[in-house]
């Protein structure tokens, strides 16, 4: 950064305040409105100075520092702000560590602000040290350490804007005691730009106009949707170029809410337990566009055999996932909101209804072979999917939907549907259990205005049931649904399928969440049986706070489509 140091910009005028305060102003200077935290030996001075901020600053007193991180996550993901953490050193900072692995593996902009002993006491295993630095480089977009109260204010304007900007991602800022407690004269500059950091790189004309012959050309194309459409904020210009290609889109996991479920050409979800057509015509297809979108391994199943008969377009912000997995015939780098209207601009007015039309005789077949049973099934216990169905038609299909890992999390990508953008926030890359609790958290202060739905599993929910006590303190009206299956399903699923019903340790003796429930101050239904459902979901809605609806389902129900790990994703099966 080819920046005077902050000595040398310092006035007579500036006021000198504490390190502590400068932390907070600094927070006040870039928007900030809420933290999610946990207070600490180390973080103490801030804690203190916060205390006089509470007329401006919402602070979330979580009650495990992973859950701040996620809080944070489902914050970030609905509001398209930065969210932030704060905690203490030692094992107060090395809690976040899985939420900060979940955030850049799923490019979501964060500041975390982390406690230090002193700087006089660095390096010698003092009471709740750690190198959190060293720890946390492979895990963090950016992370530094500050010694010196004069420099917090430049720290976190570049903290600030290496999280939000390009690709996104979390940033660790760790400051020691000294630092916090210290005193300096207080300015605040925003930062634009950082010598040798291009967050978004420029559009190359060429490859432009390469990309718009080739789409020109298609007969057989595909739009893949990734999230970085909505991290870029171009679901218009998605549309628009959707609509003037007349291609047909399908979306990731991140993906979706990007493009609304209803839209005309819109195909369904891609990968691993995505709808048969985007999977099963994926041998057929002649283009691929991707939008914002990595190349998992759980969209593309077998690299070898992805689009295997297409060309590919990838518009990608990041160069370094160029290439990574799938060949790109013609890359497109930059930013979504910039690439696709120079596309728009270039390409002609094109007509794939026919096309379009054999992916809706692929919803048909699988409408028959899977939905039916799992949304309609009208005898045995209720289904996974018949729950999430029952939710999805209450809320119009028009609430946030955040949910955990597992079984729940695929069935509720598949059956909830989305009318807006912004609208689903679940553990992507890093697959995260535990995650659903906090981020719903996070997801409903981040869209106050907003339903925001949480499906978790009986597993999952357990890793963090402890951030009830959150929703009970500061009064978060999350609605809740339970998935009670009695084991972790997923694996239950891959031991039942490929490791002939080994059900080794996957088998779940659970607490009665009502008592849990209720002990957090948050009102509870029981439902197990299908008759009962409509019923307690509307009960759900109708409740103006916190609402925990249990809903015991089938045992030993399994997640279809399927593609087996590895295979071709045309490879797709039905059972």
């Amino acid at each position: 950064m080819n920046t005077p140091r902050p000595e040398e910009r310092q006035t007579a005028s500036d006021p000198t305040i504490t390190g502590s305060k400068a932390l907070i102003e600094s927070f006040l200077h870039e928007g900030v409105t809420t933290l999610f935290g946990y207070p600490g030996g180390a973080i103490i001075p801030v804690y203190d100075a916060l205390y006089d901020y509470r007329d401006r600053l919402r602070h979330i007193l979580v009650r495990h520092e992973q859950g701040a991180v996620h809080a944070a996550q489902g914050y970030a993901r609905v509001s398209g702000q930065v969210g932030v953490c704060l905690v203490t050193s030692g094992p107060g900072a090395t809690n976040t560590v899985t939420g900060l692995a979940d955030a850049l593996m799923d490019s979501t902009p964060l500041v975390l602000v982390t406690g230090q002993v002193g700087s006089s006491l660095l390096g010698t295993d003092a009471f709740q040290e750690t190198n959190f630095v060293g720890i946390t480089q492979a895990v963090t977009k950016w992370n530094c350490q500050v010694k010196r109260t004069e420099d917090i204010p430049g720290a976190i304007a570049k903290a600030f804007y290496i999280a939000r900007s390009g690709r996104p991602g979390p940033v660790v800022v760790d400051i020691t005691k000294d630092a916090q407690c210290g005193t300096a004269p207080f300015r605040y500059e925003k930062i634009t730009s950082i010598r040798s950091y291009v967050p978004s790189p420029a559009p190359d004309a060429e490859r432009i106009a390469e990309a718009a012959r080739l789409i020109d050309a298609a007969r057989r194309p595909l739009v893949m949707v990734g999230q970085g459409v909505t991290l870029g904020n171009a679901e218009a210009e998605l549309r628009a170029f959707l609509e003037k290609s007349g291609m047909p889109a399908a979306s990731t996991l991140l993906g979706l809410s990007a493009l609304p479920s209803d839209h005309p050409q819109y195909v369904g979800m891609l990968g691993m337990h995505g709808n048969y057509g985007p999977n099963i015509k994926n041998r057929e297809c002649d283009l691929i566009v991707a939008v914002g979108m990595r190349f998992d391994d759980r969209v593309t199943g077998s690299p070898a055999h992805f689009g295997e008969n297409a060309k590919v377009i990838h518009l990608e912000i990041d160069p370094a996932e160029i290439d990574k997995i799938i060949h790109a015939d013609v890359p497109v780098v930059g930013d979504a909101r910039q690439t696709l209207p120079m596309l728009t601009e270039r390409i002609r007015r094109g007509d794939h209804s026919a096309w379009i039309g054999e992916f809706r005789e692929c919803d048909r077949i699988e409408y028959e072979a899977v939905v039916r049973k799992a949304v309609h099934p009208g005898e045995g216990r209720i289904r996974m999917g018949e729950a999430v169905d029952a939710v999805a038609r209450a809320y119009d299909n028009d609430a946030v939907l955040v949910t955990d890992v597992g079984q729940q999390q695929m069935n509720a990508a598949r059956y909830f549907g989305f009318r807006r953008n912004r609208s689903i926030v679940t553990s992507g890359g890093l697959g995260t259990m535990g995650f659903g609790l906090p981020a719903a958290i996070g997801a409903k202060l981040g869209a106050p205005g907003r339903e925001v739905v949480l499906f978790a599993g009986d597993g999952g929910l357990q890793m963090t049931i402890q951030e009830l006590g959150t929703i009970f303190q500061s009064h978060v009206a999350v609605k809740i649904v339970l998935l009670n299956n009695s084991f972790l399903g997923m694996v239950r699923q891959w031991q039942e399928l490929f490791y002939d019903r080994r059900y080794s340790f996957t088998e779940m003796t659970n607490p009665d969440f009502g008592l849990i429930a209720r002990g957090n101050g948050i009102e509870y239904r029981l439902v197990e049986r299908r008759e009962e459902l409509a019923e307690a979901v509307a009960a759900m809605k109708a409740s103006a706070g916190a609402f925990l609806l249990e809903v015991r389902v089938e045992s030993e129900e399994n997640i279809f489509p399927m593609v087996p790990a590895g295979a071709p994703v045309a490879d797709i099966r039905f059972e």
